[in-house]
């Protein structure tokens, strides 16, 4: 049992022993930090293309209207992804960026003590701390060696108390992406009470072959995640959504803060939703990328898992710099890519796509270091 507070210092246990999420480094400190006048960011898997013209254009527009309480449960917004994928608008939550739906999900679908989750081993920084935070015991099922889905094992931690089991496909920091078939398997497998969370943060790299989106009507305990923070190149303004079971949306609502998607936000979000050219080039800059940045670095001997992504994770060739000294000689030379140890992966590398430009020159210093 815990001790009562003693002191105005306290704070629950769970806080006490938080470990913080570890975002990747940023431009203004690398920069910083070795006298850089020019550093390339290829480390949070952001948009290459940056922000849809049309975009720019609406938040030009609206900005005189920040100083206004954006609408209550943004309907314009709702109805807008309603009607772009093709569902019931009771169906759709929108939240501040993926975190807050993800943050909501434990709250709302688990009993602290009581309740468990289930997710694979590494995942997203934010699954295992949001649950600790929630008080919800979260299992984890270590991924097959060569980071595919293994759903037996999955579905071996999973008992009459798990409430959430959460997939992310394509699966970050792998880029390996399940098949629609295995996720429906899963999702028919759970028990009656247990709700199959899909993260798709990256699913436009993918096809929308990987996605449960067109089968939601035959499986009634699944809910999906997505974000504008990836194909749609808004990552700076926080915007994510879920299409999910309509009861679990209503309550979703309900505990929702009643602001939380602010006023500009939700105006950039419409507009990228209607620029299909921007999303149609984006994609197709991210395809034609990783195919260069994969076959660039197993030119010179490094593995690189097969990504359906807009990222790719590898490791150095034995005989060698290793991961951490190509990091590192990396940022001195003004290129951030993410180092995995915070995913307990101290022996990988993970480097999101960029511009034609960008990925060129990323392969040409790795080259150089590399002596390959």
């Amino acid at each position: 049992m815990n001790l009562p507070f003693t002191s105005f210092n306290d704070v629950r246990p769970e806080v006490a022993s938080f470990e913080s999420y570890e975002p990747g480094l940023s431009i203004a400190e690398i920069a910083g930090r070795y006298g850089l006048s020019r550093v390339i960011k290829m480390a949070s898997n952001e948009n290459p293309l940056g922000v849809s013209p049309r975009v720019r254009e609406v938040l030009e527009k609206n900005i005189g209207q920040a100083f206004r309480y954006p609408q209550s449960g943004n309907p314009r917004l709702v109805k807008a992804l309603a009607a772009f994928y093709g569902v019931d608008a009771g169906r759709v939550f929108v939240g501040n960026g993926s975190d807050e739906i993800i943050d909501l999900l434990f709250r709302v679908r688990a009993i602290p003590g009581v309740h468990n989750a289930v997710a694979f081993r590494p995942c997203f920084g934010l699954y295992p701390t949001q649950a600790k935070m929630a008080g919800v015991e979260l299992r984890q099922a270590p991924l097959k060696p060569d980071f595919s889905f293994d759903f037996p094992g999955l579905l071996k931690l999973v008992d009459e108390n798990t409430t959430l089991v959460i997939v992310t496909s394509p699966d970050n920091p792998s880029g390996r992406a399940a098949s629609a078939d295995e996720l429906a398997a899963l999702a028919k497998a759970l028990p009656p009470a247990c709700l199959l969370v899909v993260d798709e943060a990256y699913i436009e790299f993918a096809g929308p072959e990987h996605s449960l989106l067109p089968r939601l009507g035959e499986l009634p305990n699944v809910a999906l995640m997505r974000t504008f923070s990836k194909v749609y190149g808004l990552a700076g303004m926080r915007i994510g959504y879920a299409i999910l079971p309509p009861a679990i949306a209503d309550y979703m609502w309900r505990v929702r803060l009643p602001f939380s998607l602010n006023i500009l936000a939700e105006e950039a979000a419409l507009a990228a939703l209607e620029d299909a050219g921007f999303r149609e080039d984006t994609i197709a800059l991210v395809q034609r990328g990783r195919r260069a940045l994969t076959d660039g670095l197993r030119s010179m001997g490094c593995e690189v898992l097969p990504s359906m992504s807009n990222f790719l994770m590898f490791r150095t060739p034995e005989g060698t710099a290793d991961v951490k000294t190509l990091h590192g000689e990396l940022l001195r030379r003004g290129i951030i890519i993410r180092a995995l140890g915070g995913y307990h992966l101290p022996d990988w590398l993970r480097v999101s796509v960029g511009t034609d430009e960008e990925n060129e020159l990323f392969l040409r210093h790795v080259r150089e270091i590399l002596g390959a």
